[in-house]
């Protein structure tokens, strides 16, 4: 094993059989961070709020868009742990506001500074938790992509941390600015389609293999063991083909597509439904199936470890929310229910649909869109949004951070964490059950171990036939069948099972420690 780099000696490291046997480290987290004495300095009215943005290579670009276009604000300072990524970014600011962001790469840099009175992250979600965090106790307000957490510990942690500090936290999730989708809920809520006790979110989006997995040299001018933060630092280094973007698909880092976007569609199911609370229990059972059978090659292994193939039951007493991950070709759909309320019968399908007695409301397939359909599927009614949903929800973190007022965020830390908690429960069952790999007779008998509102046996066999249209057989190419884990939604925290307590939070280096919501 080599050494780890003198930036790095205060951190632990994997081998790539422990990275990709175990996922996600868990434990205890130990050490208490200290909080910092600075605060935000006040600005006047007329002055411009200083933003720092963390991560600029992607969803980062957009933060850069819309806090440039909002005459409030100046960006002046970008985070970015790539040297050739953040300058390019800072360039590009710089033709935009007249002025070039100082480049760092480390987030702690901008907390020290006076004239930087917000703190913006789109960085992968293992770092979310901390950044937000340490902000806060230096007197930052703060907006975090969703999941606003890679664990429950670490939304926990951000709930206590804004209320402690009295800070604005906004969470990622556009769809909650969103004119057409707020009209749409207020509908629900108004009786629109009569009584609602389900929700079905969606997200069939192709998802190719990430290559083979390996042995991978970091790209040069990237600080891995920066970008590692409060993740084990790995070795070998890196075991996916692309740096950026995919490690959405391992679990020591990402959260898949159930914490990618599923937030943003879970958080909507909450939203309609009116549940302001963890659900009761979850059952998942899944897998990361089909690209054996793509690559023509029975022995392949993909770099990723999360699912790509996800049904996640959530029993919240009265109410029940599914959200189904398809990531396999989703070309052919003969799901003609869905067909027809999304009005389309290939391609992606990412929304949220809303089962009442009179009907049907759908959210989707965009965030700027929620339409009603009566018990025939017919289309009565439609709910759009003309604007920019990205800006709206910058708008309104920037309206609470001006007003100190924290009632008007629209999606608060609380929220944020609610529906990062969904991803977390569905894939933490997958994650105990993932060795159960059973055949289709034992997931329908398992089915009923959950109190759910859902056809259950009719989503299991729309799911089996969407594996068998991608060439797999689920007979011999299984999913796992994760345990119906109960959830006590005061405590947040899961009973009467080990295994499942052990991965609401993590194993944290020395330096990157996430605090418990007591120690904040």
């Amino acid at each position: 094993m080599k050494s780890a780099p003198a930036s790095s000696t205060r951190g632990s490291r994997i081998s790539r059989r422990q990275f990709t046997a175990t996922g996600i480290a868990v434990g205890a987290a130990i050490g208490v961070h200290t909080s910092r004495s600075a605060s935000a300095q006040a600005t006047s009215p007329n002055e411009k709020l200083g933003v720092a943005i963390c991560g600029v290579n992607s969803r980062g670009g957009e933060h850069i868009r819309g806090f440039d276009k909002d005459p409030r604000t100046e960006i002046r300072v970008l985070v970015d742990i790539d040297e050739k990524v953040g300058n390019s970014r800072a360039d590009k600011v710089a033709d935009l506001q007249g002025l070039r962001p100082k480049v760092v790469k480390d987030f702690r840099e901008a907390l020290d500074m006076d004239d930087v009175q917000i703190l913006t992250s789109a960085t992968p979600n293992h770092w979310h938790a901390l950044m937000g965090v340490e902000a806060m106790q230096a007197g930052k307000d703060v907006y975090i992509e969703k999941p606003i957490s890679h664990n429950i510990h670490e939304g926990r942690a951000l709930v206590a941390a804004a209320a402690k500090y009295g800070r604005m936290f906004q969470t990622g999730t556009q769809c909650r600015s969103s004119s057409g989708i707020r009209e749409g809920m207020q509908f629900l809520a108004d009786g629109g389609i009569g009584e609602v006790k389900l929700a079905r979110g969606l997200c069939y989006k192709r998802r190719k293999s990430i290559g083979p997995l390996g042995d991978y040299e970091i790209p040069a001018g990237v600080d891995f063991n920066q970008w590692s933060g409060p993740a084990t630092y790995t070795d070998p280094k890196l075991t996916r083909q692309r740096f950026h973007y995919d490690w959405h698909w391992q679990r020591h880092y990402g959260n898949g597509d159930s914490g990618n976007q599923g937030p943003h569609q879970t958080d909507v199911a909450r939203w309609g439904l009116g549940l302001d609370r963890h659900p009761n229990a979850v059952l998942s059972y899944a897998g990361r199936l089909g690209y054996k059978a793509e690559r023509k090659d029975p022995d392949y292994v993909d770099a990723g470890d999360t699912a790509n193939t996800q049904v996640s039951i959530y029993d919240y007493g009265d109410k029940t929310i599914v959200f189904e991950t398809r990531g396999l070709s989703v070309d052919e759909s003969a799901d003609q229910e869905i067909n027809e309320l999304f009005g389309y019968s290939k391609g992606n399908k990412i929304g949220v649909i809303f089962y009442g007695e009179d009907g049907y409301l759908v959210q989707g397939p965009s965030y700027s869109r929620c339409a009603v359909f009566d018990k025939e599927r017919k289309l009565v009614r439609e709910f759009k949004t003309t604007s920019n949903v990205g800006d709206a929800h910058f708008a309104n973190f920037l309206d609470a951070v001006q007003s100190r007022d924290a009632s008007k965020l629209h999606a608060d830390a609380r929220c944020g964490h609610l529906s990062a908690a969904v991803a977390h429960l569905g894939n933490i069952s997958y994650y105990v059950g993932q060795e159960n790999r059973v055949d289709p007779k034992t997931i329908s008998e398992s089915l009923a171990n959950i109190s759910s509102l859902d056809d259950d046996q009719a989503t299991l066999d729309r799911t089996l036939q969407h594996l068998r249209d991608n060439n797999v057989d689920p007979e011999k190419e299984q999913l796992s069948l994760g345990p119906v884990l109960k959830f006590d939604p005061e405590a947040e925290s899961f009973v009467d099972n080990d295994e499942a307590k052990a991965m609401e939070t993590r194993e944290y280096r020395d330096g990157f420690v996430v605090p418990s919501a007591t120690d904040v």
